[in-house]
């Protein structure tokens, strides 16, 4: 995944904007994918890397807040840096209310634009990384007998062996093994890295 180059899109319906905006983020060794439209960016191909969106607040048809707002009810999350020639403040923290990476006025400097998309794609990057280990560690994790499951629990609470044959009703043995077993299963380097990997499943409902 870190070798697949990040991708910008930008969208917007003014053809001069776009192609400024696309010479300078290539000038930056950045891809770009210019589009007129947000029904142009729907139909686009998402590419397997970091992206995030460069998006016009004021075009024909559905505005760019719109978009967002539409983007958070389905759940998709892509890192959004809004422009516009035409803002205000409510439209400014209506935008970064929906968790907009920057709000910048036309015209914006250059390195602004460049420091925000930058800022975007490290936590798209991130946001990827985060799903990948959380898809590893459910796939190890369904590997796990039920009883072994259980033991993974009470290890990641700091119950002691004893503490755990007795409240499973298993002989202190028996939890060494099913805990040996699911170190090597969900292949932790200690106890409180399994914890780090109980947690993350907890939290994503597993």
């Amino acid at each position: 995944m870190t070798q697949i180059k990040p991708t910008v899109f930008v969208v917007d319906d003014d053809p001069a904007m776009r192609n400024s905006l696309g010479s300078l983020l290539r000038s930056v060794g950045l891809e770009v994918q210019a589009l007129e439209s947000v029904p142009d960016f729907l139909k686009s191909e998402r590419p397997n890397g970091p992206t995030c969106l460069v998006l016009d607040v004021r075009m024909p048809g559905r505005s760019g807040l719109d978009f967002q707002q539409e983007l958070l009810a389905a759940n998709v999350y892509i890192p959004i840096i809004f422009i516009t020639a035409y803002g205000d403040i409510p439209m400014s923290v209506q935008a970064m209310k929906g968790g907009a990476i920057e709000f910048l006025p036309k015209p914006f400097r250059d390195q602004d634009l460049i420091d925000a998309i930058q800022l975007g794609l490290a936590r798209d990057q991130a946001r990827r990384s985060d799903e990948m280990e959380l898809s590893i560690l459910r796939e190890r994790y369904e590997k796990l007998s039920d009883r072994e499951g259980e033991v993974m629990y009470h290890v990641s609470q700091g119950h002691l062996n004893k503490q755990i044959a007795t409240a499973m009703g298993i002989r202190e043995i028996t939890v060494k093994v099913h805990r040996g077993q699911v170190m090597r299963k969900m292949q932790a380097s200690s106890t409180p890295d399994l914890a780090r990997m109980a947690d993350k499943l907890k939290e994503a409902g597993r």
